[in-house]
């Protein structure tokens, strides 16, 4: 469908700029759910916080990523994300 948009995710997000050594996977992936939850671009998030978690983010840790968005970025982008993070949450019991 798009190429482009295919190649650069792969090749270019997911290998030069996540594979990069300044931060721990799980810090990228911290700080990716952070931008999303901030944003409202909840359709990205589950695959985020699912690799974050992976990474050994706590579930108290995720959760204290939404009180510290809240406060920055406002209520209604963490409220709108917190139903995705209890999804991810009640499937990883």
């Amino acid at each position: 469908m798009a190429p482009g948009v295919l190649g650069f995710t792969t090749d270019v997000l997911f290998q030069d700029v996540w594979l990069r050594p300044g931060l721990a996977p799980r810090d990228r992936s911290l700080v990716t759910v952070s931008a999303l939850v901030a944003t409202g671009l909840t359709g990205q998030i589950r695959s985020h916080l699912t690799r974050a978690m992976d990474s050994d983010l706590t579930q108290d840790q995720a959760s204290e990523v939404l009180t510290q968005v809240a406060f920055y970025a406002g209520w209604p982008y963490v409220f709108t994300a917190m139903p995705v993070f209890k999804e991810i949450f009640e499937a990883r019991r």
